[in-house]
C-alpha cells in the first residue's frame, strides 16, 4: 500500500480496536525494565497506580507475566501459568483490579513467536510441550527450528522453538489464551513481541480474535547505516514498518523505531534530521502517525542491556519532541521513576500541555526549522515547541511560554 497518506482508512464501521485508534488520545508507559524482575513487581506497580494514573497515562504496559525459563518473561513455557518472577498469578490479579478502578488500561507483553519445549522430541529437540497446558507436538515448531512444522513466515529468533503460526491449531490455541488474558485475567491492550517473527496476518488475526483495546507491535529491524553514519534518508526503514502495519489489516500500532534512530542522531547537534525531503518528521510518524507509536527508549535499547540507547543528556529535549508531536508518545519507566522528581516533572507538565491543548496522534504539524542547533515546530493551532541550542521563538503576542528546560521550550496559545 501507498506510503502517503494512510489516515483515510479509518471509516465509521470499524469496530471495537478501531475507536481507541480513531480517537488518537492515548499516552503509554512502558512499566518495566530489564532488571524489573528482582524486586517484587506487581506489588511495587501496584502502589503507583494512583501516580500513574493522575500523570495521564492511558495504558500500562506490564512486562510478560506467563511462566518463563528467563526470569525477565521472554522465553515462555506454561504461558497458563501467570506466577512468574514480577510476582504471584494473586498480586498480578491485584495490580490489574486496581488499575482498572483508576482506569488505566493493562497492556499485555505477548511472546508467541517462540515457546520453549518441555520434552525431547524430534530429532532429539526440546520441541514438544507435554504435560502443560497447549500441550503441542513437534508440529507447532517450524521445520527451520528443529519442529515438524512448515518453514517459518518470518525471521528466526534463535536458540529455541520458533512457533509455526501457518498451523491452524496452533492459532486456535493462541486466539483462545488471548481471550483468556483479555477477558478472565483482565488485560486490555496488546504489545506483540518480536513482530517480525512470523507474517502480520497472523496478527490481524489474533486482534479480531481476542479484540484488544489497542495493539502495538515490536518490529525492529536496524535503520540504514553508512558504517557508523546514519543515513539521512530513512524511507526504506519505515516503509517496512508500514508495510507490518498493513499485514495486520491497519489493526495495530507499531513502535516508531525510526524516529527514535534519527532522533537520537539528531539531538547530538544534526537537528536538520527532523524534517525529511518531503517537510514532515522523519520517522513512522511523518507518514502514519495515527500507527506511530513514538517512544526514546525501552527495556531493550535502554535499561542496562543498553543496546542502542537515546544519549542521556538530551532525554528532555526528545520528550519535548515526542510529547508534542503526532504520534502516540510512549514514556519509559526509568526516565519516569528512576531519573529523579525534577524529570519526572517535566515529563508530567508536557503530558498536561498535550492533554490540555488535546494533541493528538493526527495533530497537524508545520516544521518551521530544521538546523544542526534548532528545531522548531507548531503543532495543531495552539502548541509551538523547539529544541536545541539555537533560538528561536514563536511570532505574535498571544502566544505564552507552557514550560522550558534544558535545550528545549513548549509555547501554548
Amino acid at each position: 500500500m501507498s506510503n502517503l497518506n494512510h489516515e483515510h482508512e479509518d471509516s465509521p464501521q470499524q469496530t471495537d480496536p478501531g475507536a481507541v485508534l480513531r480517537s488518537g488520545r492515548e499516552i503509554l508507559l512502558q512499566a518495566f525494565n530489564w532488571e524489573s524482575h528482582k524486586y517484587d513487581w506487581w506489588s511495587n506497580l501496584e502502589r503507583k497506580v494512583p501516580d500513574i494514573a493522575k500523570s495521564g497515562f492511558t495504558s500500562a504496559w506490564l512486562p510478560p507475566a506467563s511462566h518463563s525459563l528467563a526470569p525477565q518473561g521472554y522465553l515462555p513455557q506454561n504461558i497458563y501459568s501467570l506466577n512468574s518472577s514480577y510476582g504471584s498469578e494473586h498480586l498480578l490479579r491485584a495490580l490489574l483490579q486496581k488499575m482498572k478502578q483508576y482506569k488505566v488500561r493493562a497492556m499485555a507483553d505477548i511472546v508467541i513467536n517462540h515457546r520453549v519445549g518441555t520434552t525431547r522430541g524430534h530429532g532429539g529437540m526440546y520441541n514438544r510441550y507435554d504435560g502443560i497446558p497447549l500441550s503441542w507436538d513437534e508440529r507447532a515448531v517450524t521445520s527451520c527450528t528443529g519442529g515438524l512444522g512448515n518453514k517459518s513466515t518470518g525471521d528466526n529468533f534463535n536458540g529455541v522453538p520458533n512457533i509455526d503460526h501457518s498451523q491452524h491449531f496452533v492459532r486456535k490455541d493462541i486466539i483462545e489464551w488471548l481471550r483468556w488474558l483479555r477477558n478472565s485475567v483482565g488485560f486490555q491492550d496488546f504489545r506483540f513481541d518480536f513482530a517480525r517473527g512470523y507474517s502480520a496476518k497472523y496478527v490481524q488475526e489474533y486482534i479480531e480474535g481476542a479484540k484488544p483495546v489497542f495493539s502495538v507491535g515490536e518490529y525492529w529491524d536496524s535503520c540504514n547505516y553508512n558504517g557508523h553514519h546514519l543515513d539521512y534518508n530513512q524511507d526504506s526503514h519505515r516503509q517496512r514498518i508500514i508495510n507490518w502495519i498493513d499485514g495486520t489489516g491497519q489493526l495495530s500500532t507499531a513502535f516508531d523505531f525510526t524516529t527514535k534512530g534519527i532522533l537520537q542522531e539528531a539531538v547530538k547537534g544534526e537537528l536538520w534530521r527532523l524534517r525529511d525531503g518531503q517537510g514532515k518528521p522523519p520517522g513512522v510518524m511523518g507518514w502514519w502517525p495515527s500507527r506511530s507509536v513514538t517512544f526514546l527508549d525501552n527495556h531493550d535499547t535502554g535499561s542496562t542491556q543498553a543496546h542502542w540507547p537515546f544519549p542521556s543528556n538530551n532525554i528532555m529535549e526528545g520528550y519535548a519532541y515526542i510529547l508534542t508531536h503526532p504520534g502516540i508518545p510512549s514514556v519509559f519507566y526509568d526516565h519516569f521513576y528512576d531519573w529523579g522528581n525534577s524529570t519526572q516533572d517535566q515529563i508530567v507538565k508536557l503530558i498536561d500541555i498535550r492533554k490540555h491543548q488535546d494533541l493528538h496522534s493526527r495533530s497537524s504539524i508545520k516544521i518551521a526549522e530544521a538546523q544542526p542547533n534548532l528545531y522548531a515546530a507548531i503543532i495543531g493551532e495552539n502548541v509551538s515547541m523547539k529544541i536545541g541550542d539555537g533560538s528561536w521563538c514563536p511570532a505574535g503576542k498571544e502566544w505564552t511560554l507552557a514550560t522550558s528546560g534544558h535545550r528545549y521550550a513548549v509555547w501554548e496559545k
